[in-house]
């Protein structure tokens, strides 16, 4: 007999790098997700292994609950040391999954590509919360880090507004008349979000309370934009905001110049996925400069 949990994917949409410092933030879960399925099994050992969107089995390994029960060495960085980590900080919130237990078969799969960015990470801390019953924010902050928007995202079906003071999450209405002129793409790697969020920490001014109090502004007049040219006005302006906090190029000046429509970065700048307003389709835009991977809203979105 096996048991499954599942959560879904992430897009941050707005309020990203200042969500760290108590701004809002305004955030999608996606049709895709990743589940993970638990089976019981012998020997005192996890046998892990995980999925890929095409069925394609990309990581196999035995753990043991000995090495759950101790934790990885901080020092070691590999997918392995990664999972043991997570799993420990688990089994220090709740020991009984090991305790009481003679041994597990576990896999995991993707119903999107890893490198995409739509929360390979979050959706699997929020699995084994589930699976262990312990908090999914609490696992977050003991293993991995970050703001926890993406925790919000995997456990809620509909937009959410978050906070990271208490973890603070409300269910929010964002279903526009535009959405048809709203498109996803993939910019061809993955943004490691640690990095990010250490060059952020470099750069954020002395002015942080104002950065936030602005960010909030812009994050409500985007979520309550009632026409396409509101909502392009005010992703325009969290673009131009956020590149003066960050003290970075927004991603169309440096690489889209020349489209004609507004460009938003979601999540760490520089990878991942953007979204485009547009009024016309633009695949023929960007599949000409190489990027091939564009999802409609309705694609992407739940």
């Amino acid at each position: 007999m096996s048991t499954t949990f599942y959560s879904n994917g992430k897009l941050f949409i707005a309020g990203e790098y200042l969500v760290l410092d108590g701004a809002d933030a305004f955030a999608l879960p996606t049709k895709f997700g990743q589940d993970l399925v638990i089976e019981d099994s012998e020997d005192k050992q996890i046998d892990w292994n995980s999925y890929d969107h095409d069925n394609h089995l990309w990581f196999k390994e035995i753990i043991t609950f000995e090495e759950v029960i101790k934790g990885s060495d901080p020092a070691i960085d590999t997918v392995k040391s990664t999972l043991v980590n997570i799993l420990h900080e688990a089994y220090v919130l709740n020991p009984k999954f090991i305790d009481t237990a003679k041994g597990y078969k576990v896999s995991t799969h993707l119903s999107f590509p890893k490198n995409w960015g739509l929360g390979t990470s979050s959706t699997l801390i929020n699995n084994i919360a589930q699976w262990t019953e312990i908090n999914a924010f609490t696992l977050l902050k003991n293993s991995f880090g970050g703001s926890g928007y993406d925790i919000a995202c995997a456990q809620n079906n509909t937009p959410v507004l978050y906070r990271i003071k208490d973890n603070f999450v409300e269910q929010v209405e964002f279903n526009p008349d535009f959405k048809d002129q709203l498109y996803f793409v993939y910019l061809n790697k993955k943004q490691n979000s640690k990095s990010a969020i250490y060059s952020y920490n470099n750069h954020k001014s002395s002015h942080l309370a104002a950065s936030v109090a602005e960010n909030n502004k812009i994050t409500d007049a985007i979520l309550h934009a009632k026409t396409l040219k509101e909502f392009a006005s005010a992703i325009q302006k969290h673009e131009i905001h956020l590149s003066k906090v960050l003290e970075m190029q927004t991603i169309k000046e440096a690489i889209f110049p020349d489209f004609n429509g507004v460009i938003k970065s979601l999540g760490a700048w520089g990878g991942d996925f953007i979204l485009v307003v547009s009024k016309e389709n633009p695949k023929e835009y960007f599949f000409n400069k190489g990027y091939e991977t564009i999802l409609t809203y309705d694609e992407m979105i739940l």
